[in-house]
Order: C-alpha cells, then sequence, then structure tokens
C-alpha cells in the first residue's frame, strides 16, 4: 500500500545568523558541532539537538525506505514560525524556508510534498507569500500555528487569509506551538505532554466556533497528533454549546458536533483504541498517517500503529495510510506511481 506520512519536519542544514541579520535576538541558528548532527540554538541558549535526518533529504530517504514510507509531507520546525518578529523579517525568514522545501521538492517530486510557512502576523503578507508557495513554488499548502501571538484561530483579522487558502485550494496544516500555561509547566516536559494537545483543541475550537469552517465549506485543514485533545472533550464541548449558546453561539449557532468529518487529523495517537475510536467518530477519510519524524515524541516506527491493528479492514487501512493525505492534499494516487 502506498504510504504517505503528513506530519514531518525539515530544517535548512545551513542558514543565515538572523539575529546578525535583523539586529534582534530570539531567532534559531544551527550549531554543527559534529558530522551529522547540530544544536539548534536560540540565541546563546540550547534549544535541541537533532541529527542529519533533520535536514538531508538522501538520509531521510534512507530511514523512509527502510519503513516503507514512500512520501513525507514536508513542513518547517514550529520554533521556525517567528510569529513575534517584526513581519518584514518574518517573510523574509519564510521565503528562505520555503525555497529551501520546495527545491528539495523539486529535486525528489515523487518522494517529498512540501507546505510553506508564513508571516501570520502580518495576513497580508501571509497571503501573498502562501499565493507564491502555491502559484510559483508548487507547495500543496501551508503549515500554521494553533495560534498567532494574541490572535486565536477565530480573530476576525485572520478570516481573510483563510478565504484566500480555500480561493486557491491551498492545504492548511495547523500545528502546536508556543504551548499555554508553559510557565506553570517547567517540570516533566509537561509543555509537549499536556500543553500541545490542549493548543490543538484551542485551534479546533477557535475555528468551529468563530464560523470559519461553516464559511468555508471547501477549506481543507489537517490538524496535528490526532487532534488533541479535541475528539476526547467533544461531549463537554457539545454539552457547553447546549447549556450555554448565549457563550458558545454567539459566532456560530451550529452544534460544533456536525463539523466531526469536516476537516482532517494526522494518526498520531500512539494508541490503538484512541486511534480506532478516532476512526468511528470521524471517520478513517479523515484521519491521515502523521509521524512527526524526525523527533522522539513521534512515531518512531512510522506506520506500525495502523499496520498492527487487527480490527480494521484493507480499505480501512489503505485509507489511513494514504487515501485520506491525498484528498487533504487534492492529489491523485497516480502522482506517486508513475
Amino acid at each position: 500500500m502506498l504510504k504517505i506520512d503528513i506530519h514531518t519536519h525539515i530544517i535548512p542544514e545551513k542558514m543565515p545568523r538572523w539575529k546578525d541579520k535583523f539586529g534582534y535576538g530570539g531567532f534559531i541558528h544551527l550549531d554543527h558541532h559534529k558530522p551529522c548532527c547540530a544544536r539548534m540554538m536560540m540565541d546563546d541558549h540550547f534549544f535541541r539537538e537533532i541529527q542529519d535526518n533533520c535536514w538531508s533529504p538522501e538520509r531521510r530517504m534512507e530511514e523512509c525506505n527502510h519503513f516503507s514510507v514512500d512520501v513525507q509531507v514536508l513542513s518547517t520546525i514550529p520554533v521556525m514560525f517567528s510569529y513575534w518578529a517584526k513581519p518584514a523579517d518574518t517573510l523574509q525568514l519564510s521565503r528562505f524556508l520555503n525555497d529551501h522545501i520546495a527545491g528539495i521538492v523539486a529535486d525528489y517530486p515523487q518522494r517529498f510534498i512540501g507546505l510553506g510557512t508564513l508571516p501570520m502576523q502580518a495576513p497580508d503578507l501571509a497571503i501573498r507569500e502562501m499565493e507564491r508557495c502555491v502559484k510559483e513554488l508548487g507547495l500543496a499548502g501551508v503549515e500554521i500555528g494553533s495560534h498567532i501571538n494574541d490572535w486565536n484561530l477565530s480573530d476576525p483579522a485572520l478570516f481573510p487569509f483563510f478565504q484566500a487558502a480555500e480561493e486557491i485550494g491551498a492545504a492548511i496544516f495547523v500545528h502546536p506551538w508556543d504551548m499555554m500555561g508553559k510557565s506553570k509547566m517547567e517540570k516533566y516536559w509537561l509543555p509537549w505532554l499536556v500543553g500541545m494537545p490542549a493548543e490543538t483543541s484551542l485551534a479546533i475550537c477557535s475555528m468551529i466556533f468563530s464560523g470559519v469552517f461553516e464559511r468555508l465549506p471547501k477549506l481543507r485543514v489537517a490538524f496535528a497528533h490526532g487532534g488533541g485533545s479535541f475528539p476526547a472533550t467533544i461531549g463537554r464541548i457539545e454539552h457547553g454549546y447546549n447549556v450555554r449558546p448565549d457563550l458558545c453561539a454567539v459566532d456560530n449557532d451550529v452544534n460544533p458536533r456536525e463539523y466531526l468529518g469536516k476537516f482532517f487529523i494526522d494518526s498520531l495517537v500512539h494508541d490503538p483504541q484512541v486511534l480506532s475510536y478516532l476512526i468511528d467518530l470521524i471517520g478513517a477519510n479523515r484521519i491521515a498517517l502523521g509521524t512527526d519524524y524526525p523527533f522522539p515524541l513521534g512515531e518512531l516506527e512510522p506506520g506500525k500503529l495502523i499496520e498492527s491493528m487487527s480490527n480494521i479492514d484493507e480499505a480501512t487501512r489503505e485509507m489511513l495510510l494514504s487515501g485520506a493525505a491525498l484528498e487533504w492534499l487534492n492529489l491523485g494516487k497516480d502522482k506517486f506511481q508513475e
């Protein structure tokens, strides 16, 4: 079966020192302190150590071949979003990252699909760069954060961006970042274990309650990490809508449960019972293989969870491994079977 991983991250091996270029700090640069390995540094502070599979397409393809992954969808590492920076500087950084991803896709068009990153704090600039990504660079869409600084995805300032994405047919991948409550979760890796699922639910609820999905029914949006905590709390969310419409239904009077199956999620839940629940809740045609490659919180053997489940039939398995991804990306299967 064709296997498409919609959730993988990449970064250029060599980048400018953005702090030197822009005159202020907070940006990521790489310290290649030993072969095939680098430290991601935020100014002088260590952020994460990465291996060459985070930048080398050749290394990625070796590992994909080992796990029978046919296609990876490439997106930047969320710490690179830089929404907090001056818009013109984020645009320059975004263009650099987008050109890099487009180059890899151009070199290996049957192995990689690209998503761009945008200066979302300036929606007009974001729309122009999204159009460049799709119309000039040939990328399938864009990756955005679960919020944009102080804006949730419900903010009216962002609606023209979503409208433009629908018009040009850009797929959108929403990834949690800059997690809520992180100052209260300094131990135990809790921002990643607790904050990330909450961030994704925040993004989904914001788009539902604000009416983005209602007003833009052709918008194709996928959310990372199995939709975060949203699927497990849909009953609570629906109940809140029913008992306090004065608080929940102020911008959209449609029951939030009606939107199940109208957006996509990835399969990254690490638990067969949870994945079975998601299939029943929103349908296999809205769940696409996603691994968070090449990071340790992801699925370390891509597709293993889906392939290990004995309670799903072959058609469902194929939908999870590639069918939903192709629909979200608006691509035909024949693109990868030449």
